[in-house]
């Protein structure tokens, strides 16, 4: 069984943040058919019931969990055509398919959008990635799962607050999806590396552990052990964006979190090592486009329900 380590998945949990989350509750009779397109990052949770992909839907990772005394098996080469309730499965979107109920069958499904649309999350994962058993594995966002989504959204009518809410629960499912993927043994050898590169993933590593750092082309490519040409190429390619680029999402994403816990817009300008509380507004709503008052605001508002 491959372990991850639990710093590097604490990251990619990190990593999550979303733009939409929306939920559909979609009841199926016998031999009903769902279609489920590409292009879209689609999350689904198998209330009741069960279906068959098709085509199928690919080597999948069983995980066999006893209910009882929680002990955990573990089917690497398991052929994932059929999936039963309590099973979960994210899909990024590249192949079409379609599923077909084998009798009456209840599905969420969580139609996702990521905040950053240059996320690296997307990178980490397989194309199709499925947890058997996720409600013996995680019964808290289980649970949760089975009670997102309206069975006809037209005909209820929307509360305040009802988008960032579902956004939340959204994310909470979609995180311990992953987090069931990766701990109990179903990410490959290595994962999750961003680059494949030990190199580079240590100056990432360094980003991730110091954002408000002064962090230089020259200083990183000191931490990755090259030539400042050389760095910021390999960079490039294997991360998808410029040194100076990706230490400017992490040090957004990290503002993200520390305006939600209630810090003040000086206090998070200055631990992301910002020169004024100006360029820090600018740099976030370059990026968001909100003000970090704002956002901190939206945060420490209650949601109406």
């Amino acid at each position: 069984m491959v372990t991850v380590d639990p710093d590097a998945l604490s990251h990619v949990l990190d990593a999550v943040e979303l733009r939409v989350g929306v939920a559909r509750r979609i009841p199926l009779a016998a031999g009903g058919l769902l279609p489920i397109p590409a292009g879209p990052t689609t999350l689904v949770y198998l209330a009741s019931g069960s279906v068959q992909g098709h085509p199928p839907l690919g080597d999948g990772c069983r995980l066999g969990v006893d209910p009882d005394s929680r002990r955990l098996t573990l089917e690497p080469r398991e052929r994932r055509d059929r999936l039963v309730a309590g099973d979960a499965f994210l899909t990024l979107g590249r192949t079409a398919f379609v599923l077909e109920a084998d009798r009456d069958t209840t599905l969420m499904v969580v139609d996702l959008e990521f905040a950053d649309a240059t996320s690296p999350l997307p990178a980490l994962l397989p194309p199709f990635l499925t947890v058997t058993g996720f409600d013996a594995l995680e019964p808290a966002a289980a649970a949760l799962a089975e009670n997102m989504g309206l069975v006809d959204p037209a005909a209820s009518p929307a509360r305040q607050g009802d988008p960032v809410i579902c956004r939340m629960m959204a994310k909470t499912v979609l995180m311990s999806v992953i987090r069931a993927w990766a701990a109990n043994g179903c990410a490959p050898a290595g994962w999750p590396s961003l680059s494949n590169d030990p190199f580079l993933d240590r100056v990432v590593d360094a980003i991730h552990q110091e954002p408000g750092r002064d962090w230089t082309v020259e200083r990183l490519a000191a931490i990755g052990a090259m030539s400042r040409s050389t760095f910021a190429e390999r960079f490039r390619v294997a991360v998808g964006r410029s040194p100076a680029d990706y230490v400017t999402k992490v040090r957004i994403d990290a503002a993200k979190r520390l305006l939600d816990a209630g810090r003040s817009v000086s206090d998070v300008s200055r631990e992301l090592g910002y020169a004024s509380d100006e360029g820090f507004s600018r740099a976030f709503r370059r990026r968001t486009g909100v003000t970090p008052s704002s956002w901190r605001s939206a945060a420490r508002t209650p949601a109406l329900v």
